[in-house]
């Protein structure tokens, strides 16, 4: 299986897949906001579109299922319950759904809620584990809630994200890394990794982005480190009413809420 990450260029700074079956050529096209860009790397690799997956419903995601299923005569694959937001869906997915690339790919499907109401996620556990992961989580950072709920967000990490292995590879929906970064140091200045790291984006090309695990997310992920005592002390400074030990899910909450207008 070939996991093809593009970089669209675009002022969302988007990220869009091709999941290829390298034995067969049939091709999984997830989100692919520029259609251009989704035929010619089909046509560049001899690849097959066959089927067209949105991870949720905003614009930024959906706006190229048209052209592209125009030109290829896909399906459409999508969350459950998208009716009145994602239009046309041939195959409705849901928590625990199987997605079957050619013969060499296969995907579980992750209901994974909060950005939107109906995100899903596609948690591939072959050798080397992957997550296509949309705007739920990105490198460094989280998905914003202003059409979701952060309530059911915390959720989704703490019982489904927190049990995925270290050595999973993320794809996110957007290229975020360096501000996701800054917000990290600014909440936690202590965080050598993420200064690390940081350092080292400033001359990265999109193109050929950093691929992330979790492990590393762990690290350098302010929302993957509610118990960091720098973390914490900082949400106990802005946040009084907090109190002396605030749990998980109230730091989670506050850090999305400072994240907001950061």
């Amino acid at each position: 299986m070939i996991i093809e990450q593009i970089w669209t260029g675009n002022g969302g700074r988007n990220f869009f897949y091709m999941v290829a079956c390298s034995d067969t050529g049939e091709t999984l096209a997830i989100d692919p906001i520029d259609p251009a860009m989704c035929l010619a790397a089909a046509k560049d690799n001899g690849w097959e579109v066959t089927r067209v997956l949105n991870t949720h419903e905003h614009g930024d995601h959906t706006g190229g299922n048209d052209a592209v299923i125009a030109a290829t005569g896909a399906k459409l694959l999508g969350p459950a319950n998208a009716a009145g937001r994602i239009d046309k869906i041939d195959e409705e997915l849901r928590d625990g759904d199987v997605v079957k690339i050619g013969t060499s790919g296969e995907f579980k499907v992750m209901e994974t809620p909060g950005h939107t109401p109906i995100h899903i996620s596609l948690f591939g556990h072959s050798d080397t584990p992957h997550l296509l992961c949309g705007d739920t989580l990105f490198n460094a950072g989280v998905g914003h809630c202003r059409s979701g709920d952060p309530d059911v967000l915390y959720a989704t990490f703490s019982e489904k994200i927190a049990a995925l292995p270290d050595e999973t590879l993320v794809y996110p929906g957007h290229e975020y890394m360096a501000n996701n970064l800054g917000f990290t140091l600014d909440r936690e200045p202590d965080n050598a990794v993420a200064k690390d790291l940081l350092d080292e984006l400033a001359d990265q090309d999109p193109n050929n982005a950093r691929i992330t695990t979790l492990g590393l997310e762990r690290q350098i992920n302010t929302f993957l480190r509610l118990d960091s005592a720098s973390v914490q002390a900082g949400i106990k400074d802005q946040f009084p009413d907090v109190g002396d030990d605030p749990d998980a899910k109230t730091v989670f909450l506050k850090l999305r809420e400072l994240r907001n207008n950061w």
